[in-house]
């Protein structure tokens, strides 16, 4: 009990910025229901879908799809290798957590100073760059599986070769290497509550803020587009494309 009220401060600092970035993403939820395109995330999405669709229709673009995916595949590469480098920081950092934790706190107005809540702050800290390292290296994985996808011919593919089918694929790639993003994001605060808990809710709250300006597309309503179809199909029926929610 007494460890509870030595900790208080920074445990009731982490709840509301926690609460913070939770009702943040909960207002977003309640936007994208309204207009799936509300953020960048849906338009990203449906970009993706119909990029695949107009691939898959036209055999000629074989080389720029292999060439973007590539690209794609260069850069989560990039982002797990440096989640990777950001792992070993921290638990070289977890080892210094007796000579470090008074001297990072004297910025601090309150805030317990002890070694347990300092370990504590690491681990989670370290569990968030974990999170990106998974995500980033799942986004390779699932975007080295589109690259033989893609170029097949819609027309004679299997139906879990089909262009929805392969589109699906590419927004899971796209959906992780965007959770990867959300967790080097999250690690800001994570990194100022080392200095205070006071710093963990100022950063929270700036990150929030931040987000929504990055989060928000332009879109006013709801997108509806003519995605690209075989040369007998393009005069058919406009369709209605929705992303599923922002990440």
């Amino acid at each position: 009990m007494n460890l509870f009220y030595e900790f208080e401060t920074d445990f009731i600092v982490f709840a509301i910025s926690a609460a913070i970035v939770a009702a943040y993403y909960y207002f977003l939820r309640q936007k994208v229901r309204e207009n799936p395109t509300y953020t960048i995330h849906g338009v990203n999405e449906l970009a993706r879908t119909l990029w695949v669709e107009n691939i898959m229709s036209h055999n000629t673009k074989d080389v720029m799809a292999v060439q973007t995916l590539r690209n794609w595949i260069m850069g989560a590469s990039l982002m797990a290798s440096t989640a990777a480098l950001l792992i070993i920081g921290t638990l070289t950092l977890s080892g210094q957590a007796e000579n470090i934790s008074h001297s990072w706190h004297l910025l601090s107005i309150s805030g317990s100073h002890a070694t347990e809540l300092w370990i504590l702050k690491v681990m989670l800290l370290l569990v968030d760059f974990i999170v990106a390292f998974f995500a980033f290296a799942m986004s390779v994985r699932l975007a080295n599986h589109v690259v033989f996808m893609v170029n097949l011919p819609e027309h004679s593919a299997h139906y879990n070769l089909s262009p929805k089918s392969v589109a699906k694929r590419l927004n899971r790639a796209g959906n992780m290497f965007s959770i990867g993003m959300r967790a080097f994001f999250f690690a800001i605060p994570l990194v100022f509550w080392l200095f205070g808990p006071y710093f963990l809710l100022i950063s929270s709250i700036g990150l929030v803020i931040t987000l929504y300006r990055l989060d928000k597309s332009e879109s006013e309503g709801v997108l509806e587009t003519k995605p690209a179809v075989s040369a007998g199909e393009r005069n058919t029926a406009v369709i209605h494309m929705q992303a599923k929610y922002a990440k």
